[in-house]
């Protein structure tokens, strides 16, 4: 635990210093000179060294205060400094999203041009791979799937994440079973390989070998999907745009909780930047409609 000192009376010792005067120091922080002489005095007996030498008409600092001063100064300069980047972040128009590519790009950038409609005076940037690298703290905010525990932060609810088999519609004619998958090409993704074996647990089908491309992002395997390549896993929300349109189709009614949700996180100290607050509003109503 920090041990500060008088801090009203480093400030009026920090000025007197500054202006050699404590009726300029008075003038400065709006007290009348007795108190800033008082406030000195106060401080110098709670530190034990004379800070001034009091000369009739004039003020001489000791070698301690000189030492003491410059200290100071350069303190309240980059305390003014840092309040000063502070008080621009609350009127930021800058708005940088850490979020990974796949969420980017099959929910959140088919969206954007509603939020630029309603503050097309921010600055909109995505920060690709948010979704597993470290949380960088350039970042205005982050979305990530996960339990919502992750210390520092704050974390709001966006989506439940639940996935289900997905294919184009010319395959999904021929998939009248889940036991149909059995010869069908079915599309992986490298970081959630458990997903078909759970799948087919909760529809009771087993001795099923997951065979097919497997790719880096479920973005990737989205798209061979569409293309007929194979049946991919879908979780939500990347494929609701797609299944609204039709573009993919669910073959099966069965779908399986991944266990983990999509937050909205961001650090205590962002919430009241003018561009977090406008796009936190908007995405937990757009998550809302979803």
């Amino acid at each position: 635990m920090r041990k500060l000192p008088f801090l009203n009376g480093i400030r009026a010792f920090e000025a007197a210093a500054r202006a050699e005067s404590f009726a300029k120091a008075a003038d400065e922080l709006h007290v009348t000179p007795a108190a800033i002489s008082r406030m000195v005095q106060l401080l110098e007996l709670r530190l034990g060294v004379p800070l001034f030498e009091r000369k009739a008409n004039r003020l001489v600092l000791t070698a301690a205060g000189r030492s003491y001063q410059t200290g100071l100064t350069q303190v309240f300069d980059q305390l003014a400094s840092l309040t000063a980047q502070i008080t621009a972040m609350a009127g930021s128009r800058v708005l940088t999203v850490g979020v990974g590519p796949t969420f980017a790009t099959r929910w959140l950038i088919p969206r954007l041009a509603g939020f630029q409609k309603e503050e097309p005076e921010v600055e909109v940037r995505f920060a690709t791979g948010g979704a597993t690298l470290p949380y960088n703290d350039d970042w205005t905010c982050g979305i990530r799937l996960g339990d919502g525990d992750w210390p520092d932060f704050t974390a709001e609810r966006l989506f439940a994440a639940d996935f289900t088999p997905v294919c184009s519609p010319a395959m999904a004619k021929r998939l009248k079973s889940p036991d149909d998958l059995r010869n069908a090409t079915l599309l992986r993704v490298a970081h959630a390989a458990d997903e078909w074996p759970r799948w087919f647990k909760t529809v009771e089908l087993s001795k099923i070998r997951v065979k097919g491309p497997e790719f880096e992002y479920y973005g990737q395997a989205l798209q061979a999907a569409a293309d007929g390549v194979g049946v991919a896993i879908g979780i939500s929300p990347y494929v609701d745009d797609d299944l609204k349109a039709g573009r993919l189709v669910a073959p099966f009614a069965q779908s399986v909780s991944k266990g983990e949700h999509w937050y909205l996180i961001y650090r205590e100290g962002r919430k009241d930047e003018a561009a977090f607050r406008a796009f936190r509003e908007w995405i937990l109503r757009a998550a809302t409609r979803a």
